[in-house]
């Protein structure tokens, strides 16, 4: 869970936001599950909101909240985690929840790439 937490400081995200731990732990169950990102309101969200004791429409909410943080403070790195570039704001949640996933293994060569 540190390498999403990480991920998430460098992309802009900090821990004051309650989405901050939801997408981590998104991702990581993503990580063990990955068909989970077929389905996030049906196999992703609830599993979210179970484990904070709260319901899959405030995870929805809270993880958006995440995805417009990052457009904002720290687009350049999503646009290379994502391999190309990206020109409108993040609505498609498995799609950029994907993306955080499949970073996780190169994540000090992406440090190296933002210390640059």
């Amino acid at each position: 869970m540190t390498n999403i937490y990480d991920l998430l400081y460098h992309l802009g995200v900090t821990a004051n936001y309650t989405g901050f731990f939801h997408t981590a732990y998104a991702v990581s169950l993503c990580a063990k599950q990955p068909d989970r990102l077929l389905m996030v309101t049906k196999w992703l969200y609830p599993a979210v909101a179970k484990q904070y004791r709260t319901n899959w429409k405030a995870v929805e909410r809270n993880i958006r909240t995440v995805g417009g943080i990052i457009w904002r403070e720290n687009r350049p790195l999503l646009e290379h985690l994502a391999r190309r570039p990206l020109t409108q704001n993040l609505t498609l949640h498995s799609c950029w929840l994907s993306w955080l996933l499949h970073s996780i293994p190169d994540l000090w060569r992406f440090m190296d790439w933002v210390r640059r």
